[in-house]
């Protein structure tokens, strides 16, 4: 961000425009701020997350909410052909510019609760703390539910709500205290890290997200806690009848 770029502030409202705006802002320094800020636990978040996807050559994977498309690169490395899509053109921008190098990883600006993609055209769909963000999140996992082949399978990967009541005090206190003030060091816009705290506290906990999935048809719907869950791992299979 310039130094004469006001600041993008998003809201609970997730006006598309702004979180998108929001994210366009702070795409250039969003991976370093991210590592800071988990400590180094993005990266394992990721690759438990890839290994949830199971990527085999050959298949056709959307990675939505991409964003940097960390994970997509994960994923492409693989052999399987990767869709990285996302609302904000600034992180796929830099998705493009780090990891545009890979053939078969592209890059598609599109709208979580209304994909420009075909019925059944993914063998995988996942979303990597990105749901959080999307205006009408039941009508995304409906989206990701139609571009699914059937017998295909999702993989959520999503911060969470931690079991251990003395753990969820300690994560409030270092999302509301901590989490700005790594991201005023680490240059970045620090309002979007507020909105990333009040996100979080406003998300349900695993056991609604679960129940949403199964509203959306999904079937095998199950979650692993990660990081004592600080972030959840939400798995199941698109019917194939």
């Amino acid at each position: 961000m310039s130094a004469n770029e006001q600041p993008n502030r998003a809201d609970l409202g997730k006006d598309p425009s702004r979180v998108s705006g929001m994210f366009d802002q702070v795409a250039a320094g969003y991976d370093r701020t991210n590592t800071v800020m988990t400590v180094g636990n993005d990266a394992l978040w990721r690759a438990a997350t890839t290994r949830a996807v199971a990527p085999r050559k050959g298949e056709r994977i959307l990675d939505l909410g991409a964003g940097t498309a960390s994970s997509s690169a994960a994923l492409a490395r693989s052999g399987a052909d990767v869709v990285a899509a996302d609302f904000s053109p600034g992180m796929l921008a830099e998705g493009k510019r780090r990891h545009g190098d890979l053939p078969n990883l592209s890059f598609v600006e599109a709208d979580a609760t209304d994909l420009p993609f075909d019925d059944d055209s993914f063998d995988a769909v996942t979303m990597s703390y990105s749901l959080r963000n999307v205006q009408d999140p039941k009508k995304a996992i409906a989206e990701l539910f139609r571009v699914t082949k059937p017998g295909g399978r999702v993989v959520i990967n999503e911060f969470s709500t931690p079991p251990a009541k003395l753990l969820r005090g300690f994560y409030k206190i270092y999302n509301a205290q901590v989490l700005p003030r790594v991201a005023r060091l680490a240059g970045t816009n620090s309002e979007a890290y507020d909105y990333l705290n009040e996100s979080i506290s406003a998300w349900p906990d695993q056991r609604t997200l679960a129940s949403w999935l199964r509203e959306a048809g999904w079937i095998d719907v199950a979650w692993r806690n990660l990081s004592f869950g600080i972030v959840a791992l939400h798995r199941a299979r698109k019917p194939r009848a």
